[in-house]
């Protein structure tokens, strides 16, 4: 079977399970909510106000917020609950502005009437006004599930399994046809729900029991086969080993040769892969023993997570430095160098190199006033960056952060003059690039190291050898070869990871 299809049920019905778990709790919130704050209205502008202010943060800001705040209290942190939590919070504002709208645009002359026949507040309720409001308090429902559906694919940086998992790497990997099925996938999902509830609402309205109890039925049956799916899938899968991915070519690599090291040492299948977390979310998911190992590098080590700002250019001492400090401050352990490094660098266009007489970052920095240099979405807030800038001083005309997928074509294709790149990625030499030499020494370096948590290094001595031995196992030549497989020749990441341990 077609490896990108074979995982489609599991990560539809995840997807599903998702989706309508966060749409029921915003309904559950939303519609108590208008309907109490329409007969409040200082209440009601307080509520409208925050509810819009929460939709405009961006949705993932809002799952990565999640992390650290659910970290903090002792919860998951990774997974399921930040992003149904995300999610739920993204659901309400629909629901609650159109069920405002709907109870405060009811006829009073309807109102008094069932007044007048004597009826509670209750049964006014129940029997009048959400009857009469129900057409308009679905629309908010059916607005508040397509947007639930589509950024339910954005809940994969936090490690939560969805369709999302598609198109980040078929984003990451320049695999067109696994972003396709993602969107595909998503959108067919979306306007299915859409049109059940859809459904639903004109049975409601036209008092056709069959219409709405039919889509309601099949919703149950959407639910219900999606938890089947998963809980086939959890129950098939031996897995007690839990390997971290951030999100690009190189990690997706190496986190399967993780996994696969750790089944070939220890005999059996125990490891699993959670692709496309964030730097910084991989790294507490690490130390709070919510994935058991990834790979880092040491400079990212050294200056995201350490905060430290001075260079050491000694990569022995750098990873004893940092070994010392992970486990005294984190319980987190380096247990293997792979062998190579994979630094930031800055790369042009050979013919524009040529053109312009650019061999180091020096004489980029020179003629910078005149150039636009792309970068992904982290340097040009990272300290490296500004250690660049403080060492070079360099004045670009346009800074742009962009997909790092799309910064090798934007250089290619001349829409940025310089991009900040990895010094192991194949395309730099599928693109005719030339890295410009760091002359001054100031960005760090960036060994690729083995990281285990602190619970992997107390229960499973055995996991923690079959990691030690990677150590110097792979140069950056033959990562370079492995990364251009997966993104020039889109071979699965899991194939080129086998060969690597062959290798």
């Amino acid at each position: 079977m077609d490896p990108l299809l074979a995982v489609l049920p599991e990560r539809l019905a995840a997807h599903v399970a998702l989706s309508l778990a966060a749409l029921c709790a915003g309904g559950v919130v939303a519609v108590p909510l208008g309907v109490w704050s329409s007969r409040r209205p200082r209440a009601s502008a307080v509520i409208s106000a925050v509810s819009g202010a929460a939709q405009t943060v961006p949705s993932l800001a809002l799952l990565a917020f999640m992390v650290p705040v659910l970290a903090a209290l002792g919860a998951r942190a990774i997974g399921y609950t930040p992003a149904l939590i995300a999610l739920t919070v993204y659901s309400v504002l629909p629901i609650l502005r159109n069920t405002v709208a709907a109870m405060r645009g009811l006829d009073p002359s309807v109102l008094e009437a069932a007044d007048g026949v004597g009826m509670t507040a209750g049964q006014r309720l129940f029997s009048v006004e959400l009857p009469l409001a129900a057409p308009l308090i679905v629309a908010g429902v059916r607005t508040s599930v397509v947007w639930t559906v589509g950024t339910a694919t954005l809940s994969t940086p936090v490690g939560a399994t969805s369709l999302g998992d598609y198109i980040f790497a078929g984003l990451q990997t320049g695999n067109h046809r696994s972003v396709f099925v993602g969107c595909v996938a998503s959108a067919a999902l979306a306007l299915s729900l859409d049109a059940l509830v859809a459904l639903a609402e004109r049975g409601f309205v036209r008092r056709r029991a069959s219409m709405w109890i039919g889509a309601a039925v099949l919703l149950v049956a959407i639910a219900s086969s999606a938890a089947a799916v998963l809980v086939r899938a959890r129950a098939g899968s031996s897995a007690t080993i839990t390997i971290g991915a951030k999100t690009f070519t190189e990690q997706y690599i190496l986190s399967r040769a993780l996994a696969a090291q750790i089944e070939l040492r220890t005999g059996n299948g125990t490891a699993r892969v959670l692709d496309s977390l964030g730097s910084t979310v991989v790294f507490d998911a690490l130390r709070s023993n919510q994935i058991d190992a990834y790979v880092d590098y040491t400079g990212t080590l050294w200056t995201s997570v350490l905060r430290r700002t001075d260079v050491l250019r000694d990569r022995r001492r750098l990873r004893a430095e940092l070994d010392r400090e992970l486990r005294a401050r984190f319980g987190v352990r380096i247990v293997a160098s792979l062998g190579f490094e994979n630094t930031y660098a800055i790369a042009v266009r050979r013919a524009f190199a040529r053109e312009r007489g650019l061999r180091t970052i020096t004489d980029l920095a020179r003629q910078s006033s005149e150039l636009t240099i792309g970068g992904d979405y982290e340097i040009f807030s990272r300290p490296e960056w500004r250690a660049i800038e403080q060492a070079y001083a360099p004045r670009f005309r346009a800074q742009r952060s962009m997909d790092p997928a799309l910064l090798y074509e934007a250089a290619r294709s001349a829409q940025v003059d310089a991009i900040t790149a990895f010094s192991t990625d194949g395309r730099i030499a599928t693109f005719d690039l030339v890295v410009c030499e760091d002359d001054r020494a100031v960005i760090p370096r960036y060994d690729a190291v083995v990281l285990v948590s602190p619970r992997l290094s107390r229960e499973r001595p055995d996991v923690v050898a079959a990691l030690e031995a990677l150590d110097s196992t792979i140069d950056a030549a033959a990562m370079r070869a492995a990364n251009a497989r997966v993104d020039e020749r889109h071979e699965d990441p899991a194939i080129v990871a086998r060969g690597l341990l062959r290798r």
